[in-house]
C-alpha cells in the first residue's frame, strides 16, 4: 500500500509525464504493459491493468521521446493501489540503480 507519511523523502523530483512502458514481471516471467505517470532518476511510477505486490522484480523498457530504442532498467515494485478505474493498478516501482544518464531525455527536458 501506498505510505502516506507527511514527509517526503525523495532525493530526486519526480517529472510527471505519460510515455509507453513495457515490463516483465520475474515471477511469473509474463511481459505486461502500462503507461508512466511520473518518472524520476531512481523510480518510475505507473498505471496498468496487472495487480503487482510489492517486492515484484521488475524489467522495463521505456519508450523515450527522440530515442531510437527503448530505455532499459531494472526495479521492484515498491506500492500498489487499485485506481476507481475497472482493472487499474497504479504502482511504484523502486529502480535498482539511479538512472540519470538514461533518464536524461526525460529528467531534462
Amino acid at each position: 500500500m501506498k505510505n502516506n507519511n507527511s514527509t517526503d523523502r525523495r532525493i530526486f523530483a519526480r517529472i510527471p509525464i505519460t510515455l509507453p512502458i513495457r515490463f516483465l514481471n520475474s515471477r511469473r516471467d509474463e511481459e505486461c504493459q502500462g503507461d508512466t505517470v511520473d518518472v524520476s532518476a531512481n523510480g518510475i511510477g505507473l498505471e496498468s491493468k496487472e495487480k503487482l505486490s510489492p517486492q515484484t522484480p521488475l524489467e522495463m523498457w521505456l519508450d523515450l521521446p527522440e530515442t531510437a530504442s527503448p530505455f532499459y532498467t531494472r526495479g521492484e515494485v515498491v506500492w500498489s493501489s487499485s485506481k476507481g478505474e475497472v482493472d487499474k493498478q497504479r504502482l511504484g516501482v523502486r529502480l535498482d540503480k539511479a538512472e540519470l544518464m538514461g533518464l536524461a531525455p526525460v529528467l531534462w527536458k
